[in-house]
């Protein structure tokens, strides 16, 4: 069945979509909230307009967006009457053009407020000047208003709810008969952060919101994006940043990622998200893969997991014994690999939850970001050096993320977190390695009772034609795996046709072939190949105790 992004898109298939990015940040270590902030994030967009794309017109952007903290203040100056803070929320709405659907929508999400027992505060237009917009952006643009809520809650629950009506919200509409549907969209909901983002360049965002202009918006961070979709279709929803991060690059797993978090909804419980059905399908449907990373990590925060341990379960370092990194850390890798798959790509995220804002590479490393850090308490990240200038005497430390490394910026305490330190206390919450001795069975330690051999006497040529089976599987392929464990590499190619297209019987695994990305990727020295691209130390291991027990030797 076509989605409603499929229809009369020809041969397009929004799955195969992949992105290469400019990403930023600025942020005032101690927390120092002001309208400079913002403006030098804007700074830093425009600074990476080369890292963004444009249609043919110059006009229309593939999309531009930044994330501030909810700036109560500004509201109060507006004359809003707003609870204390942290019992305050806000979000941004894209509605359709179209009255009657906007009018629908807007019933659907003030129904499910009132369900969560939330007091709705207000409305507010936001101001827009879509003069500067392409004739392609312009087209597609939704009607957009923020919302102000509010509510006797601690902040913490205050934001679980405000993430479980945002969720029902959307689900309630996609299931909904409503014509222009496909325009709703919350580019967030929260008390902790607000999202402007848009179908934009990176030099109109400023423009087209006039709010990001005014002296009174004020904010210590400020995390920006500027978006390259390369063989995508732009649009309104898909403008980075998301509700938690920005990400430049692209997940090379990204179906298989998606199946499993759906697979996994059986099994899932939170104490402080309650059911979880309401919230249902953790993964937004019809999304990039940027924006399912996005959905998986907001997810784990409001289950209770910290921002530091949530991105590094989901984009891990390699446990490669090659990887110089300590036994409790490779614990802690090892564990969670049991049970959730890596997100990673080649790509470099920045992620923020109004407090902590901070960036992180996955592990093969190919997607550079690079820090400085002033004389002034500023810490400037981005995509490549020279997004702000500065001079010499005012920087005070200035450096680039690592592969699989993270750096974390605490704004209420005013301390920068290395990684050394977060994945110290990480892999030291839980005794992880005593864990995967205890309750890790390993296939060499299995005892059958029988003795299994692997020769099949006369009945070899039976079997070898029964399963299909040629002299070259046998002889060039098999032959070596069974005595070394390792595939056997060829230059030759494969000219045979693809086995759904064959006029003869094949193996049924010879239907189905690996997807990956294969758009935007350098080149890899053969180092960080070994370190994270090939199978060794316990994969390796396990991958040889099943070719002994599966593979008879010819």
């Amino acid at each position: 069945m076509k989605t409603e992004r499929q229809s009369d898109q020809g041969l397009y298939r929004e799955e195969f979509e992949h992105d290469s990015c400019g990403i930023g940040f600025v942020a005032h270590l101690k927390g120092k909230k002001s309208h400079s902030i913002i403006s030098q994030g804007l700074d830093i967009l425009r600074n990476m307009t080369h890292r963004g794309a444009e249609g043919a017109d110059s006009k229309t952007g593939d999309g531009a967006g930044v994330l501030i903290q909810v700036p109560r203040d500004f509201f109060l100056i507006q004359g809003y009457a707003l609870p204390p803070a942290g019992q305050f929320g806000v979000g941004l709405l894209f509605l359709p053009k179209d009255e009657q659907d906007a009018g629908k929508c807007t019933d659907i999400l003030l129904e499910i407020i009132r369900e969560e027992g939330i007091e709705v505060i207000g409305f507010r237009e936001v101001p827009r000047n879509n003069s500067v917009l392409g004739e392609i952006s312009l087209a597609a643009e939704p009607e957009i208003k923020q919302i102000l809520l509010g509510a006797e809650l601690e902040q913490d629950d205050l934001e679980r709810k405000l993430y479980i009506i945002r969720k029902r919200a959307e689900r309630s509409i996609r299931e909904s008969d409503i014509k222009q549907k496909s325009f709703f969209y919350i580019p967030s909901l929260s008390t902790k952060v607000l999202v402007y983002k848009g179908m934009l360049t990176s030099m109109q965002l400023g423009d087209y919101f006039p709010d990001l202009r005014d002296e009174r918006l004020k904010s210590a961070i400020a995390l920006v994006h500027s978006r390259f979709s390369t063989n995508t279709f732009p649009s309104w929803d898909l403008a980075q940043p998301f509700r938690v991060l920005g990400h430049n690059g692209e997940i090379n797993t990204i179906r298989g990622n998606r199946l499993w978090m759906e697979a996994r909804e059986s099994i899932l419980k939170s104490d402080r998200l309650g059911d979880l059905s309401r919230i249902y399908p953790i993964i937004e449907p019809d999304k990039s893969d940027s924006a399912s990373l996005d959905n998986v990590l907001e997810f784990l925060l409001m289950s209770g997991k910290s921002l530091p341990y949530a991105i590094s379960i989901l984009i891990p370092e390699s446990i490669n014994a090659k990887n110089p990194i300590s036994t409790e850390l490779r614990a802690f890798y090892h564990y969670h690999s049991t049970f959730m798959e890596p997100w990673d790509g080649p790509a470099s995220l920045i992620f923020s939850d109004g407090r902590y804002i901070g960036g992180m590479l996955d592990r093969n490393g190919l997607r550079p970001s690079r820090y400085l850090i002033t004389t002034s308490d500023l810490i400037v990240m981005g995509s490549e050096a020279g997004v702000q200038s500065f001079e010499p005497g005012e920087i005070r430390e200035k450096g680039r993320l690592k592969p699989g490394k993270m750096l974390l910026v605490d704004t209420e305490a005013g301390r920068i977190l290395y990684d050394e330190e977060l994945k110290a206390k990480l892999a030291g919450e839980y005794p992880y390695g005593e864990w995967i001795r205890q309750n890790m069975v390993n296939l060499e330690e299995i005892e059958t009772g029988q003795i299994i051999t692997p020769d099949m006497g006369s009945d070899y040529e039976k079997y070898a034609v029964s399963f299909n089976y040629s002299l070259e599987d046998t002889d060039r392929i098999i032959r070596e795996m069974a005595a070394t464990g390792k595939e056997p590499i060829g230059s030759m190619g494969n000219d045979v046709p693809l086995a759904v297209l064959s006029r003869k019987p094949y193996r049924i695994f010879n239907y189905f072939k690996q997807l990956f990305a294969q758009v935007t990727n350098p080149p890899i020295d053969p180092i960080r190949e070994e370190l994270v691209m090939t199978l060794s130390g316990y994969l390796g291991s396990l991958q040889q105790n099943l070719l002994s027990i599966h593979l008879p030797t010819m």
